[in-house]
């Protein structure tokens, strides 16, 4: 998520109805942020002394030299009147992310959070796959590139414009197995993920997800097992067989 993070300071009355119904004032500094968490702390500690974290509704209403906040849930409001404004400003924000690199478009850094990596001064983003991990090595567009594991190791750029996972899989992996029960071949396919189905389709409808990890084997079954983060699995997902 990158947005503009929005920062009130002043001397200002906290009023909170629902689960807890408290009334407070001080001089305080609130903060609303994208996601509409409203945070409000005072000088005391860490921890705010009044926040609602990702509201149904948040606003922030300004009258002459004063403001009010207000952040709602269906069973909980946070209420912030501002008698005596000191500060109202705007910040960009984004996700604080790992440094992955430098973005080649305009210098500015690269970082990683979740599973995206975005520049934080062009905003361009890259999504990458689900327990892929970005590395030190570069493309030849220079973005980082990343490692994906689906039948082997992949080192592929975080950019899908360069190459795709689908595109590496089905380059090494499409017609290599048969499908034990017919002996045709299996393509690799997307459908809503990566799959091997079988070349008589429609005739033969199997198709298997091709899991995250490496082949480590061939399963008894005929079809190739894999080695992934909770153990040993065949490509066929329902294989009973011991390999």
């Amino acid at each position: 998520m990158t947005d503009t993070i929005r920062v009130f300071a002043g001397d200002c009355t906290i009023t909170t109805d629902g689960d807890t119904k408290q009334r407070r004032r001080g001089e305080v500094v609130a903060v609303l942020k994208p996601d509409d968490t409203l945070l409000v702390h005072d000088v005391d500690g860490y921890q705010p002394v009044e926040w609602l974290t990702r509201a149904e509704t948040a606003h922030a209403t300004l009258d002459g030299d004063t403001f009010t906040l207000v952040a709602a849930t269906s069973d909980r409001r946070l209420r912030v009147d501002c008698h005596t404004c000191y500060s109202i400003s705007r910040f960009p924000g984004s996700k604080a992310g790992i440094p992955v690199g430098t973005c080649p478009h305009c210098d500015g850094a690269l970082t990683q959070a979740d599973r995206n990596v975005s520049c934080l001064d062009c905003r361009r983003e890259y999504r990458i796959p689900r327990r892929a991990s970005v590395g030190d090595d570069t493309c030849e567009c220079g973005l980082p590139t990343m490692c994906v594991e689906r039948g082997e190791r992949f080192e592929l750029c975080i950019d899908r414009d360069c190459r795709t996972v689908l595109d590496a899989v089905s380059a090494r992996f499409d017609r290599e197995w048969d499908y034990p029960d017919c002996g045709a071949d299996l393509r690799i396919l997307w459908r809503g993920g990566i799959i091997a189905g079988c070349d008589r389709y429609p005739d033969c409808e199997t198709a298997f997800g091709v899991p995250e990890g490496r082949i480590v084997e061939s399963c008894t079954c005929g079809l190739p097992a894999f080695r992934t983060r909770t153990g040993r699995r065949c490509l066929g997902s329902d294989c009973a067989a011991v390999g």
